[in-house]
């Protein structure tokens, strides 16, 4: 059951139908038929994420910074399921609960301490750090790195 309570602040997460304000908002999120909205302000007041990491898809280091899939979930009071992330272009992905920790993936807002644009990647992608762990450099890891994602499903 959703505890807006206890999310970040009743003025940085918006319940809003699809549609509203949409130039503004970076993520929906649909939680047992409700669907919340967080515009970059309801992101970045949350738990801020960062590491420094290699990929696949680009050049060099890169330094990613958002909020936990973990800590996202937290505040929605999201413990099970299935989340079904989906992109700009409905490229969409399944993560099992059990497969996220507190610190991976992360959903990132700034890639180098910048915004990014749709054009590269952005403005959201769901990241892993791939440099610290074999279980993150797999098909599987790669696979759930979506990029331009707008909106989650949980799924229980």
């Amino acid at each position: 059951m959703l505890n807006i309570a206890k999310t970040v602040a009743a003025a940085a997460l918006t319940l809003m139908p699809m549609g509203a304000f949409a130039e503004d908002v970076l993520l929906s999120v649909t939680v047992k038929g409700e669907t919340l909205t967080f515009e970059r302000t309801a992101l970045e007041a949350m738990p801020v994420a960062e590491f420094t990491t290699t990929t696949i898809w680009t050049e060099g280091e890169q330094t990613f910074t958002g909020v936990t899939l973990h800590d996202l979930l937290s505040e929605l009071d999201v413990q099970d399921g299935v989340i079904k992330a989906t992109a700009i272009n409905d490229y969409a992905i399944e993560i099992p609960y059990a497969d996220i920790t507190e610190d991976a993936p992360i959903i990132a807002y700034l890639r180098n301490g910048e915004e990014m644009s749709v054009r590269d990647k952005g403005p959201l992608w769901v990241v892993y750090p791939y440099d610290t762990a074999p279980e993150f450099r797999n098909e599987v890891a790669y696979s759930r790195s979506i990029w331009q994602l707008d909106r989650i499903d949980i799924q229980e």
